[in-house]
């Protein structure tokens, strides 16, 4: 019989639910195999700490919230099992100050620090919350060389967001990976934080895979956020991505192109909008903030996009995207493939 995958495990603590005289000792004793911490605020009701860890095998990420705190690296000589990692910190939320030897900085939101458990530094961290992926100094000799030449510092290049954004990718698919999917997601973490922290040729064709997932969904999110805005288009696009007008052809190639994919949006939109009862905006209406100057090349597109009118569709109501019922008449062997091709667009 066939093993069932087991998902990765995770391991959470909280403050919640503890008495406020052990709140900020038992935060503190979480992390005292690696930091300091000083409370700053000890006159509120509450001190509020989460953390979620993800054992990766080779690597660590913690998901992280804190109230605002003091932090400084531990002398040689009190530790009794000494940690020396890299950590590798995205911020989701607040702010972070940190005072090393040759170096001050302080980060926010969407940059990716890089501090080193071995070294001396100090810091106050605000109300936050962030990633923290930890690094061991095993990894692989040119990841410790790059992120030797980086430590103490926030990468706020385009490619540290593009780290960044991969982070905040993967934690948010954790819970639905299996150990098989372990050696695959630690390869393509150390080929990101090499081509993202010190990018060279080599290193970003590496990672190419994860980052055209990146860039793709950078991509998606700008169209799905300014999708009924009339200057939205492949310039825009190109724009905020960053990338040349080659690079965007080849990722929306799938797609048959930037402009049909934002088109294929803007009709999934339309459709919500006229299954909508609380919307009864006239149809061409509906079109018009999508885009759509001509109604009859409006009902073209929606049809071959859903197989129904927007007159049927609205007459019908429910559902956010019609029945297919041109599926009945199709052989089943072929109902896949249509499927796929409308849902693309």
């Amino acid at each position: 019989m066939k093993k069932k995958a087991q998902f990765l495990p995770s391991f959470e603590f909280s403050t919640a639910g503890l008495p406020r005289s052990d709140q900020f000792a038992a935060w503190r004793n979480s992390f005292s195999p690696m930091l300091e911490l000083t409370e700053i605020d000890e006159t509120t009701s509450d001190f509020q700490g989460r953390q979620k860890l993800w054992d990766l095998g080779s690597l660590v990420l913690a998901e992280i919230s804190t109230d605002r705190l003091a932090f400084s690296s531990l002398p040689g000589h009190v530790r009794r099992d000494p940690v020396d990692h890299w950590t590798m910190t995205v911020l989701l939320s607040g702010s972070i100050r940190t005072d090393a030897a040759r170096s001050a900085f302080t980060a926010g939101p969407g940059e990716v620090q890089i501090h080193s458990l071995g070294r001396s530094f100090a810091g106050v961290v605000d109300k936050s919350e962030m990633l923290m992926l930890f690094v061991p100094r095993d990894h692989s000799l040119e990841t410790a060389a790059i992120l030797g030449s980086a430590e103490f510092s926030a990468v706020g290049t385009g490619m540290g967001r593009l780290l960044s954004d991969y982070l905040v990718d993967v934690a948010k698919r954790l819970p639905m990976l299996t150990e098989a999917d372990l050696p695959g997601l630690v390869a393509a973490t150390r080929a990101m934080i090499l081509a993202c922290v010190s990018p060279s040729a080599e290193h970003i064709e590496a990672a190419e895979g994860p980052i055209a997932n990146v860039l793709l969904e950078r991509a998606r999110q700008l169209i799905q956020s300014r999708l009924l805005d009339p200057k939205l288009g492949c310039e825009m696009v190109r724009r905020e991505l960053g990338i040349s007008r080659t690079r965007l052809y080849n990722l929306f190639e799938p797609f048959g192109g930037v402009m049909h994919f934002i088109q294929h949006r803007r009709l999934l939109s339309a459709c919500a909008a006229l299954t909508d009862p609380n919307d009864r905006r006239l149809i061409f209406q509906i079109a018009e903030e999508r885009g759509f100057s001509d109604g009859a090349e409006f009902s073209r597109a929606f049809k071959r996009a859903f197989g129904s009118s927007p007159s049927e569709v609205r007459n019908r109501g429910g559902g956010s995207v019609p029945i297919r019922r041109f599926l009945e008449d199709c052989p089943s062997a072929e109902q896949l493939g249509v499927l796929l091709r409308r849902l693309q667009g």
